[in-house]
C-alpha cells in the first residue's frame, strides 16, 4: 500500500454499514481523497434485516416495513439516490387494542399511549375509572429530579399508573422496542419523554403542547414514509453506487490483528487477507466482543439477553376478511392471554403494497419474556397466528400464501445503556485507534437511526487521515 493511500473497511452489509459505505465513497468522489474502502458482508445479499419480498404484485416487507419521516435522514437518504418519487405516506386510519376479547379504538389524541384530548379518554374503555384518575393525577405530581436512567415502565407508571401503562403504553411501546419495558432504558430509548417532563413538569400537558397543529384536523397527516417498490429498494441503489470489487459478500471476519506499525491485518472465514488503515464494525457487539476480545475487554451489559421475533406475512381474497372495521390494524397487550404481539392491515395502512382485490396481513410474535415460539417450523407459527387471528377478527379462508420471517438478536436497551456505550467505546478507543463502532447494538435500531450512525462513522473514518502518517 503506497503512503498517500489509505484503506478503510467496513465490517458488516446492513444498513448501517453500507449507508457508511455509500457517504464514504460520495466524499471521496467528491473531493479526490486517496481513499480505497472495502465493504465485507457474510450474507450473500447486502441490507441486514431490510429485505422486500415482491410476490404475485404484493410488495412484502419481512423486517421494517417504514421509517419515521420527522428523523430525516432516510428520506434524504432516498433523495441522495434520486428515489424521492418512490416515497410513500401511510394512510392513516383508525388503530385498535384489543382488550377484553375485543377490539377496542385507541382514543383520539392520545399520543404513544399519552392522553392529550379529554372526552376521548374519559369515554374510552380500556380504563377503567380508578386508572382514568389515576392518570389525571399527572397533571399535579412534579417532574423527576435528577437526569438519571430509569426504566420506561418506572417513568410512565410514576406519570400515569398501572392501567394505562398495561393496556396502552405498553403495547405502543413495544412495537418499537420488543423488549419488557420494565428494563427498557428511558433514555437510550425514548429520551424526548424524559426532556418532555423537565420542561413541562406535566407530561400530559407536555404531549398536549408537542403536538403537531393541522389546518385541516379532519385529515391527519401519515408520519410514516416507504418506498413505492419496497424499502429494499436503499439497498439495491446503493448498492449499485458502489464499485462492485469494493464489496465482498459471502463471506466474514474471522480475525483483526494489530499491527505494530499502525493498522490493521483482517483474516477472512474464507481466508483472504485484507490489510487497512481503518476499520469500522457495524455488526451486533456480541460477534464485536469475540472479534476485539484479545485486545479489549468490553463491559457486559446486565440484562441484555438477547430474543427473537418473528414476522409472518399472510395473503388472502379481500372477501375472506371482515371489512367492517375501518382501519390500520390493532396491537396487543402482554395481559391479554394472546401470543401475537400486533397485526398491520397492510393493504389499508399501504395501499401500494397489495393487489387490487387482495388483503395482506404482518402479524407479528416475540415478547422478551414468551420464547416458545422458536421451537416451532412456519407451519405451526402460522396455525399459531391464524388461531389468535380467529379469536379477535373474522377470517373466513385460509391465506393464499404466507413467508415467515425470524429476526435474531432483538437486544433491548436496557437500564443505564448510554454509560455502557460510552465506556465501550472508551476502551475501544484507547485499545485500537482508527477501529470504529456503529449499528443498532449502540445509538438506535430504527432505519433513520442506524444511517444516522452510518453517516457519524464516515466523519470518524475520515479523521483518521492525517498529513504525514
Amino acid at each position: 500500500m503506497s503512503e498517500t493511500t489509505y484503506h478503510m473497511t467496513i465490517i458488516g452489509g446492513g444498513i448501517t454499514g453500507l449507508s457508511a459505505a455509500f457517504y464514504l465513497h460520495q466524499e471521496i468522489e467528491a473531493k479526490n481523497l486517496p481513499v480505497r474502502i472495502q465493504l465485507i458482508e457474510e450474507a450473500d445479499r447486502l441490507g441486514g434485516k431490510i429485505k422486500t419480498w415482491r410476490h404475485e404484485g404484493y410488495v412484502i416487507e419481512l423486517g421494517p416495513d417504514s421509517f419515521l419521516e420527522r428523523k430525516g435522514s432516510a428520506a434524504q437518504l432516498a433523495r441522495d439516490l434520486g428515489l424521492q418519487d418512490e416515497l410513500v405516506r401511510n394512510s392513516t386510519g383508525q388503530s385498535y387494542i384489543y382488550h377484553q376479547d375485543r377490539l377496542l379504538p385507541i382514543p383520539e389524541g392520545a399520543v404513544m399511549g399519552v392522553p392529550t384530548k379529554l372526552m376521548p379518554f374519559v369515554r374510552t374503555d380500556l380504563i377503567s375509572w380508578p386508572g382514568k384518575l389515576r392518570a389525571a393525577a399527572d397533571l399535579f405530581l412534579p417532574a423527576s429530579k435528577g437526569n438519571e436512567d430509569r426504566s420506561v415502565g418506572e417513568f410512565f407508571r410514576r406519570r400515569l399508573g398501572d392501567e394505562v401503562i398495561e393496556n396502552l403504553i405498553q403495547p405502543l411501546l413495544s412495537g418499537v422496542y420488543s423488549g419488557d419495558i420494565d428494563n427498557l432504558s428511558l433514555l437510550s430509548s425514548f429520551p424526548q419523554y424524559a426532556k418532555m417532563e423537565q420542561q413541562h413538569r406535566s407530561l400530559i400537558l407536555a404531549m398536549k403542547h408537542s403536538r403537531p397543529q393541522t389546518k385541516d384536523p379532519g385529515k391527519p397527516k401519515g408520519i410514516f414514509l416507504t418506498l413505492n417498490s419496497g424499502l429494499e429498494t436503499l439497498i439495491e441503489e446503493m448498492e449499485k453506487r458502489l464499485p462492485a470489487d469494493a464489496i465482498w459478500k459471502g463471506t466474514g471476519l474471522e480475525k483483526l490483528t494489530k499491527r505494530e506499525n499502525g493498522g490493521y491485518i483482517l483474516t477472512m472465514k474464507d481466508g483472504r487477507v485484507v490489510e487497512t488503515d481503518a476499520v469500522l464494525l457495524t455488526l451486533p457487539h456480541a460477534i464485536t466482543e469475540l472479534l476485539l476480545r484479545p485486545y479489549v475487554e468490553t463491559p457486559t451489559l446486565p440484562m441484555a439477553k438477547p430474543h427473537m421475533v418473528a414476522t409472518i406475512a399472510m395473503g388472502f381474497p379481500e372477501e375472506a376478511l371482515d371489512q367492517r372495521l375501518n382501519g390500520t390494524g390493532f396491537i396487543v397487550p402482554r395481559n391479554s392471554g394472546a401470543r401475537i404481539t400486533a397485526c398491520t392491515w397492510a393493504h389499508r395502512k399501504w395501499p401500494h403494497t397489495t393487489p387490487k382485490g387482495k388483503a395482506l396481513l404482518r402479524c407479528f410474535v416475540g415478547r422478551a419474556t414468551e420464547q416458545s415460539f422458536m421451537s416451532m417450523s412456519d407451519e405451526e407459527i402460522v396455525q399459531m397466528v391464524l388461531q389468535d387471528l380467529r379469536k379477535i377478527m373474522t377470517i373466513e379462508q385460509e391465506p393464499d400464501f404466507y413467508r415467515v420471517t425470524r429476526l435474531q438478536n432483538a437486544i433491548p436497551y436496557v437500564v443505564g445503556h448510554q454509560d455502557w456505550v460510552k465506556e465501550v467505546r472508551a476502551k475501544v478507543e484507547a485499545a485500537l485507534p482508527d477501529v470504529h463502532l456503529a449499528g443498532a447494538s449502540y445509538s438506535g435500531v430504527g432505519v433513520p437511526d442506524c444511517i444516522d450512525q452510518g453517516k457519524k462513522a464516515v466523519l470518524d473514518l475520515l479523521a483518521s487521515i492525517q498529513p504525514g502518517r
